[in-house]
């Protein structure tokens, strides 16, 4: 199954309650991604621009895409950013296509499609 990780950042409400009423989110990460089809691998916290990262498996990416969305609209996220992970193997597949594929750059004197 493709893998995606999800960037996420709290809003300042949703940690003052998570600091007063001290939680583990995992297990209901992992119970929404079980009910829409996926798989929770791992959620991590983080300092940074994000408070935490989440990595999953899904069947594709409508499924993984409802997941976030269903995350989101609960309200307790500032912000979700899901990217689409690929295997070493899967990079290396992308390379080898893309060197069979002949593109031109734009040409400074004018031309061009």
């Amino acid at each position: 199954m493709p893998v995606y990780m999800v960037q996420f950042s709290y809003t300042p409400e949703a940690w003052a309650t998570l600091s007063k009423n001290v939680m583990n989110r995992r297990p209901a990460v992992s119970r929404l991604l079980k009910q829409a089809g996926g798989r929770l691998i791992e959620l991590y916290y983080s300092y940074g621009e994000y408070d935490g990262v989440v990595l999953f498996d899904a069947p594709d990416d409508i499924t993984a895409g409802a997941a976030v969305i269903a995350a989101v609209s609960a309200g307790h996220l500032r912000a979700a950013k899901m990217t689409r992970l690929f295997t070493a193997e899967e990079g290396v597949e992308m390379m080898r296509k893309a060197g069979m594929l002949p593109f031109a750059p734009p040409e400074a004197a004018g031309g061009g499609e």
